[in-house]
């Protein structure tokens, strides 16, 4: 009996499901014919969306924070734009407002943990800023890698210019040429200047935005060279050809300074972390005796001479082995 009820349950689900797949496989195609009949209809309205999603992509954001009040707040200090224009620089897609967040909390937090653990505010207040530092830093490294591969890819961006102009093309032409072949940044920062040309702005006044975006010293030599030629005139295929040997020249012996400042770097680096990590191990090892440090007035007081010394020690290092080139 228990069998029979069984096989009976398995063939009125069975059927079931079967009728349930061949009433969903109508519905989809059903619903796939009434879609292709809309879109048919509504190519038009469709097109204008597109329209409308390009329109927005061109506008700029000017969104602070998603939180309203900091937003109106951050609206009124004069920091507001350089941040953003830093966060632009960064390729980060951060707020002004995100990221004063996140550096408040770097601070506050462990600035609050150490006191806790210490109870001494000045080595508090010097970790939190540390700490809150990073993110800052963070931003800033990240702005100065973008900004050296925009550099060592505009060489490249200005043989295509010269090429172009040596066959006959436009120097809006060429910059459109450079957008589509050049990768990120330089072809999307080329593109910007491109579409700012296209929509009314004068030549002058789309390349200065450029030189403000990307603040690099051979980007406004560039310019430079192509605003006197057209002002003069002159062959500026040429002119942009020179331009482009004197950068990958100047890449070559960048090369070699930081070659021979190698050891120096290196050296740096390991007197600024050594203390650090050293005393972090031994505070491992032996906990009772590193706590000395910041449980006595005299230790607090080595800890900042200590931290001073580093400080000082490796800004004396990073300026000898750096060279501008």
């Amino acid at each position: 009996m228990t069998v029979i009820v069984i096989l009976v349950f398995l063939g009125v689900f069975a059927v079931a499901a079967m009728l349930m797949a061949a009433s969903g496989a109508g519905a989809s195609q059903e619903s796939k014919q009434m879609l292709a009949r809309l879109d048919s209809a509504l190519a038009t309205g469709r097109a204008r969306s597109d329209m409308d999603e390009l329109l927005i992509d061109v506008r700029k954001s000017e969104i602070t924070s998603t939180i309203p009040w900091i937003d109106r707040l951050l609206r009124q200090l004069e920091l507001t734009p350089r941040l953003r224009r830093l966060l632009y620089q960064a390729d980060l897609k951060w707020t002004v407002g995100g990221l004063v967040l996140i550096t408040i909390a770097a601070f506050s937090i462990p600035g609050y943990l150490v006191y806790l653990r210490t109870g001494a505010a000045l080595l508090a207040l010097a970790v939190g800023l540390v700490i809150g530092c990073l993110p800052f830093a963070f931003v800033l490294r990240k702005r100065a890698s973008r900004l050296k591969k925009f550099e060592e890819g505009l060489p490249e961006a200005l043989d295509l210019i010269v090429s172009a102009l040596r066959v006959g093309q436009s120097f809006n032409s060429a910059l459109g040429l450079v957008t589509k072949e050049c990768a990120d940044p330089v072809g999307p920062e080329f593109r910007v200047t491109f579409e700012e040309q296209n929509y009314g702005l004068e030549l002058k006044t789309a390349l200065d935005n450029m030189t403000q975006r990307v603040p690099l010293q051979d980007l406004r030599m560039v310019v430079t060279a192509i605003l006197i030629q057209k002002e003069s005139g002159g062959n500026l295929a040429e002119v942009l050809e020179k331009v482009a040997e004197v950068i990958r020249e100047r890449f070559r012996l960048q090369r070699q300074v930081r070659t021979h400042t190698a050891q120096g770097r290196l050296t740096g680096v390991v007197l600024t972390l050594l203390p650090v990590v050293l005393g972090c191990a031994l505070y491992f090892v032996n906990p009772d005796m590193m706590s000395i440090l910041w449980k006595r007035p005299i230790g607090i007081d080595l800890l900042y001479a200590a931290g001073v010394m580093i400080i000082i020690g490796g800004l004396i290092i990073r300026k000898i082995v750096n060279m501008d080139v």
